[in-house]
């Protein structure tokens, strides 16, 4: 695993690969159940008599797991790293925001989905001289290589001291 650090270590174009969820139908129909109560995320048969012919997962669920796996990648990244003497990592930066999220295929129960992203542009800001302004284009795809989510995510990044 690569680590960027800092907003200038960041190359337009480069891509990452998180990490994989699985979704089951417990899980479906748990996040289903909590926050998306729809008859095909919650009763197995309601979703075979679906248009969707199965269980699938809330769109929301595919966002949290990337989510996780997001999050899971630094935590790895971090606890893997030895870093030099005098070197630290960057502050965590927040997210503006995202752009264009769009759910292009349904996920089913024992879907396998694989997350990336790719770094689309960098902006300096001139109102935040020690941050930038980064943006990803996330991706989630099948194990049958079909994307099934993509959005664009806004993301401050700690610029080198």
């Amino acid at each position: 695993m690569s680590m960027v650090r800092f907003f200038e270590d960041l190359r337009i174009g480069q891509q990452t690969a998180l990490g994989d969820y699985t979704f089951t139908p417990e899980a479906i129909k748990s996040f289903g159940k909590k926050f998306d109560p729809q008859r095909f995320h919650v009763d197995e048969q309601a979703a075979i008599d679906s248009h969707f012919g199965g269980l699938v997962a809330s769109g929301w669920h595919t966002c949290a797991a990337f989510m996780k796996v997001y999050v899971q990648y630094h935590d790895t990244i971090r606890a893997t790293t030895q870093l030099a003497e005098g070197e630290r990592w960057p502050a965590p930066g927040p997210g503006t925001g995202f752009r264009d999220l769009r759910w292009v295929r349904p996920v089913h129960a024992g879907d396998t989905v694989s997350y990336s992203m790719r770094v689309q542009d960098k902006i300096e800001m001139k109102s935040r001289p020690n941050w930038g302004l980064v943006i990803n284009q996330n991706e989630g795809v099948n194990q049958h290589g079909d994307t099934v989510m993509t959005f664009e995510h806004h993301l401050f990044v700690e610029r080198k001291p």
